[in-house]
């Protein structure tokens, strides 16, 4: 997996951007003294940086940058900020791990490089190369995940919380599509490879062409 290099200009957006939307949380809530969260404004521009290093460091490891239309440093400015807010509160950001940094990736909607090692979402589909011979016209992977009670079985999509404790490890669903949209369950299966394999040897030359999760 090849590393980018990671951009000065990304962490001075992202640290610029989270500076903004802690203090324009600060000025809504009186109650939030980030002066004292942080024992100075001073540490609290420390953990600003911390946070904007961490982040960076995180995407170029993970993030598809050859899949990615937008300007990065613009993007992060605009909205690095209140998304990182949104998985760490502003008077705990010395808490923001890599867990945090891929939920702000997901809230992002980054394309992310495939790693069985994060529960990255997918939802792929290709239109079925004997499509005139087969009840399917498109055969569709999508990550599901089961609850801890075994109860319930969920999509589990961009805007879901990754690492919800009530539910089990995503797992990788294979269906087929009528012309009609109605999908069918064929199987599952651990990782999102295995479940390509398969459907390709159900519909040979099928071509999943986007492999990432993709922005929108």
């Amino acid at each position: 997996m090849t590393t980018e290099i990671a951009d000065p200009a990304a962490v001075f957006a992202s640290a610029f951007s989270l500076w903004q939307a802690c203090q324009k949380h600060a000025e809504a809530d009186k109650n939030l003294n980030l002066s004292e969260c942080y024992n100075g404004m001073d540490e609290f521009m420390r953990e600003v940086m911390r946070v904007a290093n961490l982040f960076e460091s995180w995407a170029c490891s993970h993030v598809d940058f050859n899949s990615f239309d937008d300007v990065w440093p613009y993007l992060l400015q605009d909205k690095f900020g209140e998304t990182c807010l949104e998985a760490v509160p502003p008077d705990e950001l010395a808490g923001l791990s890599d867990a945090d940094c891929f939920r702000v990736a997901l809230r992002l909607r980054l394309p992310l490089i495939p790693d069985d090692k994060l529960p990255i979402p997918v939802d792929l589909a290709a239109p079925n190369p004997a499509a005139a011979n087969s009840p399917f016209k498109k055969f569709r992977i999508q990550t599901v995940r089961e609850s801890i009670e075994g109860k319930d079985c969920a999509v589990y999509g961009f805007d879901d919380e990754p690492f919800d404790p009530e539910y089990g490890v995503p797992f990788f669903g294979l269906y087929g599509l009528d012309e009609n949209g109605f999908a069918e369950h064929i199987a599952d299966r651990p990782t999102c490879k295995e479940a390509l394999e398969l459907a390709q040897n159900l519909a040979p030359g099928i071509d999943f062409v986007h492999l990432t999760i993709q922005v929108n």
